[in-house]
């Protein structure tokens, strides 16, 4: 179903538009404009999906197991000192 809208696009969204359609790539400005909202649509869902994934992920790390700042230290320190090694430095 299609729905009929009165939109505004500056000179240079139209011009761009309009090559589109008279390379061929589009048959309407209308399809143009459809396949921009498709994108948009598309990528505002990933983001929103990448978005809940982290809250997941930051929610699991809360409730798992938690180490003190004396061990966390230690742990990046010896990390650190085994990458120096491995690199040379």
């Amino acid at each position: 179903m299609s729905v009929k809208a009165s939109i505004s696009l500056t000179e240079a969204q139209e011009a761009f538009a309009r090559g589109l359609v008279s390379t061929g790539r589009y048959s309407s400005l209308s399809a143009v404009l459809q396949q921009g909202l498709e994108l948009l649509r598309h990528q505002t869902e990933a983001d929103s999906a990448e978005t809940e994934a982290l809250r997941l992920l930051l929610a699991e790390r809360r409730a798992g197991p938690k180490v003190d700042a004396t061990a966390a230290r230690a742990s990046t320190t010896d990390m650190l000192a085994r990458k120096r090694e491995a690199l040379g430095l």
